[in-house]
């Protein structure tokens, strides 16, 4: 029964863990991450400024709306 069985080749052992990179950045990596969160604001601020209803609906004064062509 077991004698049958090869014994399985022992392994070597593991090479050793790399070092974990450094957690501070350079001030180029500081630069292009400040940028890019610049970049996501302004977007952010330009879509939001075309949104022209509040959760609570139109908020347009009567005075404001045009007649339309159609007679309204």
């Amino acid at each position: 029964m077991g004698f049958l069985k090869p014994k399985p080749p022992i392994l070597p052992p593991p090479p050793p863990a790399p070092e974990p990179p450094s957690a501070e950045l350079s001030s180029e990596e500081k630069e292009a991450i400040a940028k890019e969160q610049a970049a996501v604001e302004r977007r952010r601020k330009g879509r939001k400024s075309t949104i022209l209803t509040s959760p609570l609906g139109v908020q347009e004064d009567k005075e404001e709306q045009l007649e339309t062509l159609l007679g309204k």
